[in-house]
């Protein structure tokens, strides 16, 4: 038998290893109560993540933003970054590109109509520039209204019998609130019942 933790031989007889001192009676026990009949579950694998509804999908990414600690917020502030940083780089691509192909066009060695070509190329860099101002956009004026709403869902309803913002809580015992009745259980029921002198 191997030892577990240090990957010696060892004897079968042994209860300990001689190297490190683990228990191997321990892990005999569980190598030996381990049931061999368990099946595959096709559950824990990606085949049931395609399987999964869209709802349970999304349940699901929740879920895990909540585990990793991605709030609202912090998913607002990336998407206005984002943003930031590709309307940056559409920018800095555009000035690039008219920069170059100016210069390529002044160096004479191109014809008119490829230079007519090259001089419009600047535009390839508009595209990620407005990809960027749209998600800035985004982040700054719709994501901050869903914020708010996920802020709202996880705060606790105000209590709306008393009016006030603490949850309801039970009262004390107070045993001097329960209101008599007129009539009970045990009331007259041992009239049917024959007197313990009586002989039959």
């Amino acid at each position: 038998m191997f030892c577990p933790k240090c990957g010696s031989t060892q004897s079968d007889e042994l209860k300990f290893c001689k190297l490190c001192g683990a228990n191997l009676l321990a892990v005999r026990q569980v190598v030996d109560s381990r049931e061999t009949g368990e099946g595959f579950d096709w559950g824990k694998t990606w085949v049931a993540d395609m399987f999964m509804s869209p709802g349970e999908m999304k349940r699901r990414k929740e879920e895990l933003e909540r585990q990793r600690g991605i709030t609202p917020e912090m998913k607002r502030y990336n998407e206005i970054k984002a943003g930031v940083i590709t309307g940056t780089v559409g920018l800095g691509i555009a000035i690039f590109l008219y920069v170059f192909m100016q210069g390529i066009i002044l160096s004479g060695n191109v014809t008119p109509n490829t230079a007519q070509i090259l001089s419009r190329l600047w535009i390839a860099g508009v595209l990620p520039l407005f990809v960027g101002i749209s998600l800035t956009i985004n982040g700054l004026f719709v994501s901050k209204k869903l914020v708010e709403i996920a802020r709202k869902a996880s705060q606790p309803a105000p209590n709306t019998l008393e009016g006030d913002l603490n949850p309801p809580y039970l009262h004390a015992a107070d045993t001097n609130e329960f209101l008599p009745s007129g009539f009970s259980v045990t009331e007259q029921t041992t009239k049917n019942l024959r007197s313990s002198g009586q002989k039959q």
